[in-house]
């Protein structure tokens, strides 16, 4: 098998221009599969941040004036440009993080698809008009707005996904934007760009700049940024917003989670073992924020279902990305790497039976690799039944009742997603209402995919949402208008 591994020059993207270089130096970028240093990066320094956010800001007036059918039409441009240059992007997205190539191909599918939805938005923006209960002749409507320019911070483990999400319906709303990928992550990104030229969005609608988290926070304390958005971690989220609250500046974050699948005896087993299995597993190597790293089974069936996916892990190859027969991709860095299996051990020590993996698999030492790896009998209350691995580790929990499903599936400071298997309707109408989430999941249904339905979490999940008329509102703020 033949792979393309040759990476794209990345740069900084500021107005029209395409910076090789910035003043916060260069990043050597690792190949996860690999270990191997693939390119180098430029990172944005805060006089380079500086530069996009005032692209943004003087590009905004006139972005705003633009028709919002002219709007809809390059927005729609640009999503058959996604969807022409799939396979490129795909390609890319492997070499940034190291996702399967079976992985990364839908991800940019559904990178296109809420394109699509958003551009469908932009001229369907509407106000609503009222009268003065005080004064019949005056007239009185309100008026979204957007807000300016909006800073949005991109998640390294699905960044395509992350552009979906933020940049188009912020762009559909009238924003200017600086985007800010991971320097773990730039090459798919770099794509992007170019595309967003080609569709014909004018120099400094769009701007990027590449860095860790000191571009990031001269990002976010730019005084011309008039929004965050944000998607990472909870440590990062509240350093952004004690930023964000110096300027009394509104924020939107998506932040993990540790959500828990429950499966009731009368639930398809097979389904339930194979969706959850790959879902924790195979599904970025666990690095997924809303998957069901928790499964928690009705101890009637709980042998049952140790047999099933062991059984299933013992399939699940470790190996080279882009190998259509590798399910288990590499971990982003040799740190994550090190602390999953660090964190694998005190789980052991905590009380936790390993039923499969737990290792770094021994044919691969140069790569960012662990085994998929099933804990059973995990303690809800331990480490690993609280803590969000960002791995491929999936947590086996026994219950005896529907209220103590409920009780340990909310007894995390997480709360993202939840998943239900059952066939009793008016059990899922009981949890549905029960469980502490942004959103619940039932019998292999699905968040994040489809763009209709609002995404986003409560708890240390965040705030804020991502996807539907929702997505695009968080992008605007209403003005009342009085007319005597």
């Amino acid at each position: 098998m033949t792979v393309d591994l040759t990476v794209p020059d990345v740069h900084l993207h500021i107005g029209g221009e395409t910076r090789t270089s910035g003043s916060g130096g260069v990043h050597h970028h690792v190949y996860p599969a690999t270990g191997e240093i693939q390119g180098l990066v430029p990172l944005a320094g805060p006089d380079d941040v500086d530069a996009a956010v005032r692209a943004a800001d003087a590009a905004y007036p006139a972005w705003r004036a633009w028709r919002p059918s002219e709007r809809a039409r390059v927005l729609r441009r640009l999503g058959e440009l996604m969807e022409r240059d799939a396979d490129e992007i795909a390609r890319l997205s492997v070499l940034d993080n190291g996702m399967t190539a079976g992985m990364s191909q839908p991800l940019v599918g559904i990178m296109a698809h809420w394109t699509a939805y958003y551009a469908g938005w932009a001229d369907k923006v509407e106000g609503r008009v009222t009268s003065f209960p005080a004064n019949q002749r005056e007239l009185a409507y309100s008026m979204p707005e957007p807000y300016g320019v909006v800073g949005i911070i991109l998640t390294w483990n699905g960044p395509v996904v992350s552009v979906g999400m933020k940049l188009i319906p912020a762009l559909a709303a009238g924003n200017t934007v600086v985007m800010k990928p991971s320097e773990l992550t730039p090459y798919a990104t770099e794509h992007v760009m170019r595309l967003v030229r080609e569709a014909g969005i004018p120099d400094g609608v769009v701007n990027l700049v590449l860095g860790g988290p000191e571009t990031g926070d001269a990002l976010v304390r730019h005084p011309l940024v008039q929004k965050v958005s944000f998607t990472g971690g909870p440590s990062t989220a509240r350093k952004i917003l004690a930023t964000c609250a110096e300027f009394l500046k509104p924020a939107v974050l998506e932040l993990g989670g540790k959500s828990a699948n429950i499966v009731f005896p009368d639930a398809d087993l097979d389904m339930a073992v194979a969706v959850n299995a790959f879902s924790v597993l195979g599904t970025l190597a666990g690095q997924g924020c809303a998957i069901p790293s928790r499964m928690l089974v009705h101890s009637d069936i709980y042998d049952a279902v140790v047999e099933r996916v062991v059984a299933m892990v013992d399939g699940m190859r470790c190996g080279d990305p882009f190998d259509p027969a590798t399910v288990i991709s590499p971990v982003v860095t040799r740190q994550a790497q090190d602390r999953i299996l660090a964190m694998i051990e005190r789980a052991q020590a905590d009380g936790a039976k390993l039923l499969a993996g737990g290792r770094a698999p021994s044919h691969l030492p140069d790569g960012f690799f662990v085994e998929p790896t099933v804990l059973g009998d995990v303690d809800p209350a331990s480490e690993l039944g609280q803590v969000e691995v960002f791995g491929p580790v999936l947590s086996l929990i026994r219950f005896e009742s529907e209220e103590q499903a409920i009780e340990i599936a909310n007894s995390t400071e997480y709360g993202l997603a939840s998943y239900v298997y059952t066939k009793d309707i008016d059990r899922i109408q009981r949890l549905v209402t029960a469980l502490h989430a942004g959103g619940v999941y039932i019998n292999g249904a699905s968040p994040v995919v489809g763009c209709e339905l609002a995404f986003g979490g409560v708890g240390i999940s965040g705030y804020g949402r991502e996807g539907g008329e929702e997505g695009l509102f968080e992008f605007l703020r209403t003005k009342a208008v009085g007319i005597a």
